[in-house]
């Protein structure tokens, strides 16, 4: 089955602020329907890049079968991660880069890898809100999930 992904996440300009993240899964069935499916999530105290790649990790962890992924994202931490085979580099340097630095963020890189296994997946980087409609629905699901959140 052939799905497509549309990630974003928004800490909302702070760090240690609230934040949420949004993603939109597309997919077509047997029957020729078209299908979407939306998720949102508010997260506390953590980071943009965090949230991009939990919106990636959970639209991925949805999906209950092998899939032929293409996954949006604004996020070109998230992207060029895969792209750029540092994920390959980073595995092999005991997940560290550079000048033996450690990697940020390794526990979810880790779960990210895990969830991308049963699907066959491309991560294709949609260069900020440039008006891709559904980045843009994406962008409105991760800012609706950080209002929620805050309110609480």
């Amino acid at each position: 089955m052939k799905v497509t992904i549309y990630t974003d996440g928004s800490a909302r300009g702070n760090p240690d602020g609230p934040g949420g993240y949004g993603a939109v899964i597309h997919y077509v069935d047997p029957k020729g329907v078209l299908h979407e499916k939306e998720l949102s999530k508010g997260y506390e105290r953590t980071t943009n890049n965090r949230m991009e790649l939990m919106a990636a990790i959970a639209a991925l962890e949805t999906l209950n079968r092998p899939c032929e992924v293409v996954l949006y994202s604004d996020s070109q931490y998230l992207v060029k991660a895969f792209n750029e085979h540092w994920i390959d580099g980073w595995i092999k340097k005991d997940w560290k880069r550079g000048k033996n630095e450690p990697v940020k963020n390794v526990d979810l890189w880790k779960r990210l890898l895990e969830a991308k296994k049963p699907h066959q997946v491309t991560f294709v980087w949609v260069k900020g809100h440039n008006g891709h409609e559904m980045n843009e629905r994406c962008d409105q699901l991760a800012t609706a999930a950080a209002d929620a959140f805050q309110k609480h």
